[in-house]
């Protein structure tokens, strides 16, 4: 398929498969911002917190750690894998792939980490995570004076930015090239070594 084509079923006129019309470095460039961003929101506090003159501020992985402490195990295990390892590592494995594809041919290992992230994007939740974080503000406005810090529009800008990144990279044209690096390397290691002349 030609880029910014689509592809119909004959009969339903349903799309079955798009490719995207995208500059090739714009996935590469979302992926260097949703790692600042990532940054950012993880080590800036998310919220000030002020009730009877007492001040507080928390970040999300400050947020499961006293989670982990009030006994609420279940939920701090949960909120740290989905909301700061998984998106934390699908942005890192998503720029070694968007890296490693710039080289032609592309490196052997590119077929198992586009698994990887496969399956970090269904467990990555930061738009889940948002909403609860955007629920609990409104019901502790009523008690509380809550302001928004930075690392809470940095974690907004990553909300924003990791289904920018699914949306502009092209996953079938990485796994032709994988499946292409995997069957040549099948094909080396498949030849016969030839006999060395005395």
């Amino acid at each position: 398929m030609a880029a910014g084509t689509q592809a119909r079923c004959a009969r339903c006129r349903r799309v079955l498969a798009t490719r995207p019309a995208v500059p090739p470095d714009l996935p590469l460039a979302l992926a260097c911002t949703a790692a600042i961003a990532y940054l950012i929101a993880n080590l800036l506090p998310m919220m000030d917190l002020s009730v009877v003159g007492r001040f507080a501020t928390t970040t999300i992985a400050g947020g499961a750690v006293q989670m982990w402490r009030e006994g609420q195990m279940a939920t701090a295990v949960l909120v740290l894998f989905c909301a700061v390892l998984a998106p934390g590592c699908y942005i890192l494995f998503m720029l070694m792939l968007l890296l490693a594809l710039r080289r032609t041919p592309p490196p052997s290992w590119v077929g198992e980490l586009l698994r990887w992230i496969a399956h970090l994007q269904v467990w990555s939740m930061v738009e889940v995570m948002m909403l609860g974080v955007l629920v609990a503000l409104v019901k502790i406005a009523e008690l509380a004076t809550v302001t928004p810090g930075m690392g809470m529009f940095a974690f907004g800008a990553v909300v924003l930015l990791l289904p920018a990144i699914t949306l502009t990279f092209d996953d079938r044209d990485t796994w032709a090239r994988a499946a292409w690096v995997d069957s040549d390397a099948q094909r080396l290691a498949a030849a016969p070594i030839p006999e060395q002349r005395k």
